[in-house]
């Protein structure tokens, strides 16, 4: 019996420390070389140093003064990130939908864009398409008093190009550039 029981524990032993300890520091070491922001959680700093978030989480900005970012399902908490899981024949995501589009209605803008009524998968998507933020503009500009054409300017500069996809700008590094101004 011992002939049996001693090779086991011997290798599930083993094993442990190759799966469960040098694994997993060899990885965090290569992820830390080689990728020390992405490995660190992409933080984003305000000039004073402080942690304002992650370019990979959106963040709730309220007021007029700030551009909005997508709905979340899970109120941008990421221990709950999902979908609302309500399909498109459910009454109410067709009420949400539409009292949230009667909030963000512009008069003579034209309909409010589908990426600033509609949630992501994760409920935690930062980017929005240039044209949800372009849709944001005056808005903007009237509660901080500045000319559209400068927040134009500003979104220009923060349009990224993923490999795939179209463009998109992220939320919280344009909101981090309108607070600099």
């Amino acid at each position: 019996m011992s002939n049996i029981i001693r090779p086991a524990l011997s290798l599930l032993v083993l094993m442990s420390l190759i799966t469960g300890v040098a694994y997993p520091l060899v990885v965090t070491g290569v992820a830390q070389v080689a990728f020390p922001d992405q490995a660190n959680g992409s933080l984003v700093h305000d000039a004073s140093g402080k942690v304002r978030g992650s370019s990979l989480i959106a963040q709730d900005f309220t007021g007029d003064g700030w551009f909005h970012p997508r709905p979340s399902a899970g109120a941008f908490a990421t221990v709950s990130s999902s979908a609302s899981n309500l399909g498109p024949s459910n009454p109410a995501l067709a009420t949400r939908v539409f009292d949230d589009a009667k909030k963000l209605l512009v008069p003579d803008q034209g309909p409010v864009p589908m990426a600033l009524l509609t949630t992501s998968g994760s409920g935690l998507d930062p980017h929005l398409p240039p044209q949800a933020i372009a849709y944001q503009l005056a808005r903007v500009a009237a509660a901080r008093n500045l000319p559209v054409a400068t927040l134009q300017r500003l979104m220009d500069e923060h349009i990224e190009s993923p490999l795939v996809g179209p463009p998109v700008v992220n939320v919280l590094a344009l909101n981090m550039a309108l607070e600099k101004l």
